[in-house]
């Protein structure tokens, strides 16, 4: 499994452009990259699934069904806070 970290923005620190960052993507398989967007957007939003289902353009439930997958497969998740 691959694993791909992104670093949170820092203030003053410049931005990549969408094109760069399939470049850093490059060798994850989209389920590696979507799960890895859901965790930093989950730590992101505190662990609301509230807020972090509306940035990510996800259903509650959706973002939930995931959440349960990924911890069933021993992943640790943010907690929630909602």
């Amino acid at each position: 499994m691959t694993t791909v970290h992104v670093a949170a923005p820092v203030p003053g620190a410049q931005f990549l452009a969408p094109n760069e960052i399939v470049l850093l993507l490059i060798g994850a398989t989209v389920d590696e990259v979507e799960r890895e967007l859901v965790l930093q957007t989950l730590a992101r939003c505190d662990g609301n699934r509230t807020r972090a289902a509306r940035v990510l353009g996800l259903s509650v439930r959706t973002l939930r069904n995931k959440i349960r997958l990924y911890a069933a497969s021993g992943i640790d998740v943010p907690a929630s806070h909602d």
